[in-house]
């Protein structure tokens, strides 16, 4: 009897840690999408207002290092366009940021006079029970698309290193192990 209750209690286990891996977000859906936006309907915002994003989830820029630069600024520094004091700055081109907490993230590009001309996105991210953070009066996260929409618009989710993947899958093989384990006896 307490073989299978402690067998259930793993399966459990990986139930709930097995099913929340990280993803990691391409910004904008694909890997020139951090530039001046030649339109509304290419903004970043849109991209982000049609994700949804939770803790440990990553966003991934590509861009060009030698020309621009992603810089996680205040909200205020957001909605000025300050580039003059960002909390971190990144410029290797290939720039990947975990989104480690609830909130708001707000970022601009380093590059002068981009964020002006509309190279900016914030990101809202839910908290692991999937709600708002209490304390966000960012923009919501708008509902998720339609079925027909969704097939169009849904945001690409960069492929995830092969370390996730392992570790999944052992995740994965102990559970099943477990669980056989405890049903047979």
């Amino acid at each position: 009897m307490a073989a299978s209750s402690i067998s259930a209690s793993l399966l459990l286990l990986f139930l709930l840690f097995g099913s929340s891996v990280a993803k990691e977000f391409l910004v904008g859906g694909k890997t020139d999408a951090w530039k001046i936006p030649s339109s509304q309907s290419e903004s970043l915002n849109q991209w982000a207002e049609r994700s949804r994003f939770q803790v440990g989830d990553y966003l991934v820029w590509k861009y060009d290092g030698g020309k621009d630069s992603v810089l996680e600024v205040s909200r205020e520094d957001y909605g000025n366009c300050s580039i003059s004091k960002p909390i971190k700055e990144y410029s290797d081109g290939t720039t990947k940021v975990k989104l480690d907490r609830p909130g708001a993230f707000y970022f601009i590009s380093g590059a002068k006079g981009h964020c002006d001309k509309g190279q900016k996105l914030v990101v809202v991210v839910l908290s692991p029970r999937g709600g708002r953070y209490a304390g966000v009066t960012s923009p919501a996260p708008a509902p998720a698309p339609s079925a027909a929409s969704a097939e169009f618009e849904a945001p690409a989710v960069a492929p995830t290193s092969s370390t996730s993947s392992l570790h999944g899958g052992i995740v994965m093989a102990l559970g099943v192990v477990a669980a056989m384990w405890g049903f047979s006896m």
